[in-house]
């Protein structure tokens, strides 16, 4: 019998986390939004559209790949690597806006919106709206820009629109705000595309069960491959898409730990980083509550990472819920850490992951100090460097 509690309840909420707190405007898009997603996505001509797409345009399912050199290279547990950097656009992004945009156009919407930091994102949005025949805006924060320049232009190679936000720190978090105002606004004809397991319900459940196929097919693939299920399963945390897409399958497999590696940036006690669940309080954010980063003050604290799509000082609800009650383990790693485990990894395995998966890399080398040779650990590789060429090229010397 399953014993995995329902999640989220009937409003929205994973224990005390979760929720709809957003202008009254909105809620009868949500109310439309629960019901349209309740009702479609159990259809059958749904389900077999999603995984059609999913199987023929992005290219699932992606391989599940013994990393040797690796292994060999940091002596200890044996890691595999779940290549969600070999689909379509370049990242597990993707997964979730296909689900998003057949549900659109299920519900009659001619227009998508979206919000993008590292650009993967608004990439993946842009490509569906192209696919599905839907006008696409995208808002992106300036110094995203900047640090994504090529990843913007595949979005106008796509046809979106890009729109500068130039509000707050001009990262991820304003580019939601600036979405959101977008679709108080328009929201008859528009469906906003959440990229995260963020914003209020129903997207936290939508987009992880979108992301959920990554952790089904890891559970086949590894059981085929080593006959047992992993020891560990390790990802990165901003928002937390791509961790709880791995993770959520395995819930009931108490004995398999779940760690999520969130951005130290420039050292977890200096005040420069993402890391909202080890160094945030309980609040509200984007529509939903969750841990944090607030000022002395009660203001959102700006974040920091290297890295754009760690780049945000919240997480989404589950993963709060995974805190508390202690399924998930969330560590660390800096941006220097990241920086050299991408030049590892790169070196070592020929792959130049993104730098939001570089952070999942760079815990291995405290985690292979704390299991043993048997131990089996399964890393989700969720997007692959080439966006992130400009800053690696101006952290890294390569001769």
């Amino acid at each position: 019998m399953r014993k995995t509690p329902k999640l989220p309840d009937s409003k929205g909420y994973f224990g005390q986390f979760g929720g709809e707190y957003v202008p009254e405007t909105l809620m009868p898009a949500l109310r439309e939004l629960t019901d349209a997603y309740k009702r479609i996505s159990r259809s059958a001509s749904f389900k077999e559209r999603f995984r059609y797409f999913l199987r023929d345009y992005a290219g699932r399912p992606t391989p599940l790949y013994f990393a040797e050199n690796l292994t060999k290279r940091l002596g200890g547990l044996k890691i595999y690597l779940k290549r969600e950097d070999l689909l379509h656009t370049g990242a597990h992004k993707i997964n979730n806006t296909i689900g998003q945009g057949l549900l659109a156009v299920e519900m009659g919407k001619k227009r998508l919106i979206a919000e993008t930091g590292a650009g993967q994102h608004g990439v993946a949005t842009a490509t569906v709206a192209a696919l599905f025949g839907l006008d696409c805006d995208v808002y992106m924060g300036t110094e995203d820009i900047h640090r994504q320049s090529l990843n913007v232009f595949r979005m106008k190679m796509l046809g979106a629109n890009v729109i500068p936000v130039e509000s707050g720190s001009r990262t991820l978090k304003d580019a939601m705000n600036e979405a959101i105002r977008d679709w108080v606004t328009n929201v008859r004809d528009t469906f906003y595309v959440i990229g995260s397991v963020a914003g209020p319900h129903p997207y936290p459940m939508m987009v992880r069960d979108f992301q959920t196929v990554i952790g089904k097919e890891v559970r086949e693939q590894i059981m085929e491959k080593e006959k047992k299920l992993p020891t560990h399963l390790v990802a990165c945390v901003g928002g937390g898409s791509n961790a709880m897409g791995l993770f959520h399958p395995f819930f009931d497999d108490k004995k398999i730990k779940f760690i999520g590696v969130e951005a130290a940036g420039l050292g977890i006690t200096t005040g420069k980083h993402g890391a909202a669940l080890l160094k945030g309080k309980i609040g509200v954010l984007h529509g939903s509550k969750s841990f944090l980063l607030e000022n002395r003050d009660g203001q959102v604290h700006l974040a920091h990472s290297v890295s754009a799509g760690l780049d945000y000082p919240g997480v989404g609800p589950e993963h709060s819920y995974y805190k508390v009650t202690k399924r998930a383990e969330y560590v660390y790693a800096t941006d220097k850490e990241a920086l050299d485990a991408t030049r590892l990894l790169s070196e070592v395995e020929g792959i130049i992951p993104a730098l939001e998966s570089a952070h999942a890399i760079a815990y291995l080398q405290t985690l292979v100090k704390k299991t043993h040779k048997n131990d089996l650990v399964v890393v989700c590789l969720s997007g692959r460097g080439d966006k992130d060429i400009d800053i690696l090229r101006e952290h890294l010397y390569v001769k």
